[in-house]
């Protein structure tokens, strides 16, 4: 594999220090770049409510680094969510899911487009033309879905160029 982009994939577990204090200088300054380097390429697993947060992924639509992004939204009703931004904003939604309960079950939401789907509780995120300040999460309830108590949706992004 030639194109490999993740060339630090893990972190050596053991490391061999010479005797020499200039050497072993040069070894320490190059495990720290190691980790450093393996850490950040991992997967940010903080989900906040309300504000975004850097996820830890990179996306490399063209040779610019796009970071990547996440906010978590968290509801009692199916009524409009205030997404928080502008979707002019981000260059493109990478993933939204999420989950609901009706108090004894749980159930998975579905992203998807503005049609009902009958059975299922689905969302979408569309432009909010009345603001000037966010755009909006927006459920449809097909016909049989479950009744909702809360749920959680997860929306991430990559950003601008």
């Amino acid at each position: 594999m030639t194109n490999t982009i993740n060339n630090t994939p893990y972190l050596r577990s053991t490391r061999e220090f010479p005797e020499n204090i200039s050497d072993i200088a040069f070894q320490c300054n190059k495990s720290y770049l190691e980790i450093a380097n393996a850490v950040n390429q991992r997967i940010i697993g903080i989900y906040p409510v309300g504000k975004s947060a850097v996820n830890g992924k990179a996306y490399h639509f063209t040779s610019k680094k796009q970071q990547g992004l996440r906010q978590m939204y968290s509801f009692s009703a199916t009524t409009d969510i205030d997404l928080g931004f502008k979707l002019n904003s981000l260059d493109k939604i990478i993933q939204m899911y999420g989950t609901y309960t009706d108090g004894t079950s749980f159930f998975g939401l579905i992203s998807a487009t503005s049609v009902a789907i009958a059975g299922q509780i689905s969302f979408y995120v569309t432009v909010n033309g009345a603001s000037t300040t966010t755009d909006t999460i927006k459920f449809l309830l097909g016909a049989g879905a479950p009744a909702l108590t809360n749920g959680t949706i997860v929306i991430e992004w990559a950003s601008k160029p």
